[in-house]
C-alpha cells in the first residue's frame, strides 16, 4: 500500500512516519510540508522521499493508494474530503472530527465511495493496553466492575489553546477510545472539566469523566497537562481481583530518544520488568509480563483493510461512539448533570 503523509509536526514526525516505515506491506511515498525546518527534518529522517507543498500536488503526482492527515484539527475535514474525492483511502489524526455529526458525514461519504476512512486511535496499540487486554481475555478478574485510567503529562507547551483546542479532544480522544475498546459501548457520561484563560480564549486543561458502559462497568478517566504530573496508570477491579498497571509511554519515549521501530521491530515496544503490572487475586500476586506495544500494527491492519477488505483497526461506529462521549462530556460539565448517549 502506497501511502502519503500530510503534515510533519510532532504527530507526523514521531507518531506516523516511523511506524509507516516499520509496517509490512506499506510504503511511504511522499510527505507534504512547507516550512524550511520541516523540509530539513524530512530530508534528514527520510532522505530521498518526495516532498510536496500540498495534498493537491501530491495527488497530481500520482503513485498513491492512501494518505494520512496529520495537520491541525481545523484543517482536517477539508483535506479528508479532498483525499476521498481523489479516490484515496484515509487515516485521519485525532480528534477525528469536531463532533459526532461531522464524523458520521465523513464516514458515510467514504463508505459511499468504497473507501476506508480510519481514525488514528493508535493507543489501542500501547504496551499497557495490550498487556491489560490479555489479562481481561484470560478471565482472571472475573466479572468486571470498574476501571480507573489516568493519562497525565507535564507538557503545557503541547496544550492546543482556545475553545476549539483543549485537552478533552486531545488526550480525551485516546482515553475514551481505550475505555470503549476495553469495556464496550457507553450509555451515559458525567464530566468535570477544568478551564484556564489563555490569550486565544478559554481552554479546557484537565478533566475527569465518569462513563457508564452498557456492560455494567464504570470507567473513571482523568487527564491533565498543566499540573506538573507525569502518570500513565490503569487500575481495574473485578469480583475476583484487581489489576494495577503503571507502565510508561514506551513507544513515544523510544521515538523521542531517536530510536526507530524499523531497526528492530521484534524487540520494539516492551516495558522493563520492573514496571510490569500486578494482578491481585485470592491466589496471590502475579506479575504480568509485558506484551508488545506496536503502533506499526495499526498501519499493517489498515493496509489489510485497504488491500484485502479486512476489518480496519478502528471501526466507524467506534469513532462515532468516542465523539458522542466527548460531545456529551461538554454538555455534562456545562450543565452539571449526567448525559445519556
Amino acid at each position: 500500500m502506497r501511502i502519503g503523509l500530510v503534515g510533519y509536526g510532532d504527530g507526523g514526525r514521531y507518531f506516523h512516519a516511523p511506524f509507516i516505515a516499520a509496517a509490512s506491506k506499506v510504503e511511504l511515498v511522499g510527505i507534504v510540508a512547507r516550512s524550511p525546518e520541516k523540509i530539513a527534518a524530512i530530508e534528514q529522517d527520510f532522505p530521498g522521499t518526495p516532498i510536496f507543498d500540498s495534498l493537491t500536488s501530491m495527488i497530481k503526482a500520482g503513485n498513491l493508494d492512501a494518505v494520512t492527515i496529520s495537520t491541525p484539527p481545523d484543517t482536517r475535514r477539508d483535506l479528508v474530503l479532498e483525499a476521498l474525492e481523489a479516490g484515496l483511502h484515509v487515516v485521519s489524526d485525532k480528534p477525528f472530527a469536531p463532533n459526532a455529526e461531522v464524523a458520521k458525514s465523513l464516514l458515510d461519504q467514504a463508505k459511499a465511495k468504497g473507501l476506508v476512512l480510519c481514525a488514528f486511535h493508535n493507543r489501542r496499540f500501547d504496551t499497557d493496553l495490550r498487556t491489560i487486554q490479555k489479562v481481561l481475555d484470560s478471565g482472571k478478574l472475573g466479572k468486571l466492575w470498574r476501571m480507573h485510567a489516568r493519562l497525565e503529562y507535564d507538557a503545557p507547551h503541547t496544550l492546543e489553546p482556545g475553545p476549539k483546542g483543549g485537552l478533552l479532544r486531545d488526550l480525551g480522544s485516546h482515553l475514551v477510545d481505550q475505555a470503549v475498546y476495553l469495556m464496550g459501548p457507553v450509555e451515559s457520561v458525567y464530566a468535570h472539566i477544568d478551564e484556564v484563560e489563555l490569550p486565544e480564549g478559554p481552554t479546557n486543561a484537565s478533566f475527569v469523566l465518569t462513563l457508564q458502559h452498557t456492560s455494567g462497568v464504570t470507567s473513571y478517566l482523568a487527564a491533565s497537562k498543566l499540573n506538573h504530573v507525569e502518570m500513565k496508570e490503569f487500575l481495574i477491579y473485578g469480583d475476583l481481583g484487581s489489576l494495577h498497571s503503571q507502565m510508561t509511554d514506551v513507544q513515544a519515549q523510544a521515538v523521542f530518544a531517536g530510536q526507530r521501530p524499523v531497526d528492530d521491530p521484534t524487540h520494539w515496544g516492551y516495558e522493563v520488568k520492573e514496571r510490569w503490572p500486578i494482578l491481585k487475586t485470592a491466589a496471590g500476586d502475579e506479575v504480568i509480563p509485558s506484551e508488545q506495544g506496536a503502533y506499526f500494527d495499526y498501519y499493517q491492519q489498515f493496509a489489510d483493510a485497504v488491500t484485502l477488505g479486512k476489518e480496519p483497526p478502528v471501526k466507524g461506529d467506534e469513532v462515532i461512539q468516542v465523539l458522542k462521549v466527548l460531545d456529551a462530556a461538554v454538555i455534562s460539565a456545562k450543565e452539571k448533570r449526567i448525559v445519556m448517549i
